[in-house]
């Protein structure tokens, strides 16, 4: 499995959400390549970032900052948030970006993402389904649509979807671990997408135990962890160990 560290980007600056609230956020670092170097230097080989800024407005908006954290080197890097457009992504993919997470507009016009799959290839779109009591959650999580998260996977795949980036939105950032039946359930429900775990992930044991169900559900690909290391609860070298 492959650790993906989180870098939320908000007004240029490295912050974390408690489950997506733009007015309960932590500022970490006032430069998010310093918090990039911190990862990478502990053995981080991806990043995970995301455009809070965009995720609320639609729009790119910190992708100066972006740019800065590829200018490091040494990692695959994905960015979601306000990437709701053909010319955003190939924008961003443009800067040397990896994979670009599509969130809202997937939701709003599943065929769109049919088409990006064509046109960029399924290694580089990642569909990110932020779920709320098991409903999609859209617009930086402020919208509960009435779609199921695995009916709309279900479509995802069969849309040619290979990357899915499953969030419980009630586990982020609560630093309680995350909701194992749902991500088995994801990665059940969706074969032929490799699932990114993101959500709750704050101690060895929550890592642990994902690992575990990656013996089961081998397209369970990874995890993202926020928070926890921002916090220091948990080294992030020796997370990467553990996978």
């Amino acid at each position: 499995m492959t650790i993906y560290p989180a870098i939320d980007l908000k007004g240029g600056r490295c912050v974390r959400l408690f489950q997506g609230k733009s007015d309960q956020e932590t500022v970490y670092f006032n430069n998010p390549i310093d918090a990039a170097r911190e990862w990478r230097n502990l053995g981080a080989t991806h990043l995970h970032l995301v455009d809070l800024d965009g995720a609320f407005s639609g729009g790119a908006e910190n992708l100066n900052a972006v740019a800065s954290i590829l200018s490091i080197g040494g990692m695959k890097v994905q960015l979601g948030g306000g990437m709701r457009n053909e010319k955003a992504i190939s924008d961003a993919l443009d800067l040397g970006l990896s994979r670009i997470i599509v969130g809202t507009s997937a939701c709003e016009n599943p065929s769109w993402v049919g088409e990006l799959i064509k046109k960029f290839g399924p290694d580089r779109i990642v569909v990110g389904i932020d779920a709320k009591d098991g409903l999609v959650a859209t617009k930086g999580w402020v919208e509960i649509s009435k779609l199921s998260a695995l009916d709309f996977a279900k479509e995802m795949q069969s849309q040619g979807a290979r990357w899915i980036i499953h969030t419980d939105v009630a586990t982020d950032g609560a630093m309680k671990g995350p909701n194992l039946s749902a991500q088995a359930k994801m990665a059940e429900t969706a074969p032929k997408c490799k699932i990114i775990a993101s959500g709750g992930v704050s101690t060895e044991e929550d890592v642990s135990n994902l690992r575990e169900l990656a013996k089961k559900y081998e397209n369970l690909e990874g995890i993202i962890i926020g928070k926890a290391l921002y916090e220091k609860t948990v080294r992030l070298d020796h997370l990467i160990s553990l996978v």
